[in-house]
């Protein structure tokens, strides 16, 4: 199963900005608001492939305790 490489604010940020890409796509009667389900996407699921090469994770680490 995938880990979540996506932390909450940058989640609702992805979700908003996808929301807005479609919405101007629709507005404008372009295509390119498809381009707005990526973020919307990967907002939605928590995951993002294009941080996994970089090893990238945006959501919050987990203080063990000793």
């Amino acid at each position: 199963m995938m880990k979540n490489n996506v932390g909450g604010l940058d989640r609702t940020l992805r979700i908003i900005v996808g929301v807005v890409i479609i919405a101007a796509g629709g507005y404008f009667q372009s295509w390119w608001g498809a381009v707005g389900l990526i973020p919307l996407l990967t907002g939605s699921i928590g995951w993002c492939p294009a941080y996994l090469p970089f090893g990238i994770s945006s959501c919050a680490v987990e203080k063990s305790e000793e």
